[in-house]
């Protein structure tokens, strides 16, 4: 009915238990909650409800209010069914915000400044810990920022972690902070080390992180420990440390972005690494534990004293095996890019080499290899170097240590153990020379060679092996076993100058050039 007059307003207060139904317009204040309310009037005076309508004040719980959110998703002028038959699916306003979980919502501040220790594991366990149940479980959101923290990050079992990218996003570990790393896996108690399984706790597993940066301001503290872990994947993750190429000239700090840590009845199994990137570390990737099926892959390293080492010292139980490196990026390493020591089952491939191996002095000046292999059984394919052919003569691409392990370098080269397989572009044989090379090798590095080769020349050809020996102080044995549908003109020898060996043609005056295509077989020394 319309308002005809003001009348004079009456009021009540008490606490928020004892409010009466009020009188229509009637006011009543909350006391103790601060609340408040007025009376709705009666039915007969039009009010669609008898009751009290809270007036929303600074102190009014207003998700508590919205009991009817529905998904629209309208677009021109479409609505989405949420329900069958065209029934709305509704949902509150706070039940569909606590969908998602951000690391404030617990208290973390990400300004750089502010110890965020207590507050992210505090959301850790919270979120993931609390219940078996997986209903409680919600994605953990970092807002851009630098959460400090002075104590290690614990994640459990079926965590996700995510923030606004690896440089925006970022938990760091303060100077002097305490926990030996960065972050860690943990069980569902958040229980680490000798402790992960106990009092009934699930081991760690299904843990994913996307779009953050774990970093360090320390040079003693790693940045990442997998422990007795399973199935977790790190996607678009900085691991980041503090050195610089001027403190890399040595491995004396041994912090690393990822160490792994198993125990015989836990391995770490199926961890994946894809889109991330190791900088200012010792190392990116170092494990001598036993570990399978770790995969690192579309990743860059970049001023490190090594990359990936697996095994490279005393390995646990056979050490880390089915460990994939593949198409990542190798830049500004002091030493080697893969050191896979007395392990196997391992693999490399596709990954690009630049300034590696060479102590930051540039790729002219090489001083160890590229990657260093030292056990049978494991394989390096397609993978790609900077190095020159003329600066892999005393520290190899790719060095196999004379084991049965298998190496493909640049396209050009395969590497059996001490056996290295060469392809050679096509050569032109000018016609009336004499004594002309057209191959050479280091007497010092390769023991023997043997040339296959297939010479053509006018209508003739050739088909044959030439193989030499040096054999010490500058004089060779060598032998050309060959067929020929026609005498060619063409004869094949060798000569030494110092520890250099070339291979020559001498041809003679048909005026005509020929050709030769060839591979070679070398037995590094």
């Amino acid at each position: 009915m319309a308002i005809v007059q003001i009348s004079r307003i009456t009021n009540r207060k008490g606490l928020q238990s004892d409010l009466p139904q009020l009188a229509g317009a009637e006011l009543g204040w909350s006391i103790d909650e601060r609340r408040l309310f007025i009376g709705n009037g009666t039915l007969e005076e039009g009010a669609p409800t008898v009751g009290n309508t809270e007036i929303l004040t600074e102190f009014s719980d207003i998700f508590a209010f919205q009991t009817a959110y529905t998904y629209k998703g309208e677009a021109a002028g479409y609505t989405v069914q949420t329900g069958p038959s065209g029934t709305p699916i509704t949902q509150s306003l706070q039940s569909w915000m606590d969908q998602w979980a951000t690391v404030k919502d617990f208290g973390a501040v990400g300004d750089g400044v502010t110890d965020d220790t207590e507050a992210i594991n505090r959301a850790l366990y919270q979120l993931f810990c609390r219940q078996v149940n997986p209903q409680i479980r919600r994605s953990l959101f970092f807002p851009a920022g630098v959460y400090l923290v002075s104590e290690s990050i614990v994640i459990p079992p079926f965590a996700t972690l995510y923030g606004e990218g690896a440089d925006n996003s970022v938990i760091q570990m303060v100077s002097g902070g305490t926990g030996g790393y960065v972050a860690r896996t943990g069980d569902s108690l958040q229980q680490i080390g000798a402790s992960i399984g106990d009092n009934g706790a699930i081991l760690p597993q299904y843990v994913t992180v996307n779009n953050l940066g774990f970093e360090t301001a320390d040079n003693t503290t790693d940045v990442l420990l997998i422990e007795d872990a399973v199935n977790c994947t790190f996607s678009n993750v900085n691991f980041m440390g503090p050195l610089t190429t001027g403190d890399l000239n040595t491995d004396a700090d041994d912090i690393a972005g990822v160490r792994f840590s198993s125990t015989p009845s836990v391995i770490c199994q199926t961890i994946t690494f894809d889109r991330c990137a190791f900088t200012g570390l010792s190392y990116g990737v170092n494990t001598d534990d036993q570990v399978q099926g770790i995969t690192v892959s579309n990743s860059r390293f970049d001023t490190l004293y090594q990359g990936v080492l697996l095994g490279a010292g005393t390995p646990v139980l056979g050490g880390p095996t089915g460990v994939r490196v593949v198409h990542n990026f190798f830049n500004n390493i002091y030493a080697e890019g893969i050191l896979i020591g007395s392990v196997e089952l391992n693999a490399t491939g596709y990954n690009i080499f630049y300034d590696v191996g060479n102590h930051f002095l540039g790729t002219t000046n090489p001083y160890t290899a590229v990657i260093r292999v030292e056990n049978s059984n494991n394989i390096c394919v397609a993978d790609m170097f900077e190095r020159g052919d003329d600066y892999a003569v005393d520290y190899p691409r790719i060095d196999l240590l004379n084991t049965g392990s298998i190496g493909f370098v640049n396209g050009k080269y395969v590497e059996l153990g001490p056996n290295i397989l060469e392809t050679a572009p096509e050569t032109v044989l000018t016609n009336n020379v004499a004594d002309v090379a057209f191959y050479e090798f280091d007497s010092t590095v390769i023991r023997s060679t043997t040339i296959n080769y297939s010479i053509t020349r006018d209508t003739g050809v050739r088909h044959g092996s030439f193989r030499v020996v040096p054999t010490g102080g500058g004089t060779l044995t060598y032998d050309d076993d060959y067929n020929q549908d026609q005498d060619i003109g063409v004869t094949l020898s060798a000569s030494q100058a110092g520890d250099t060996v070339s291979i020559n043609y001498t041809t003679t005056n048909t005026g005509v050039d020929g050709s030769i295509a060839f591979s070679t077989s070398n037995f590094r020394i």
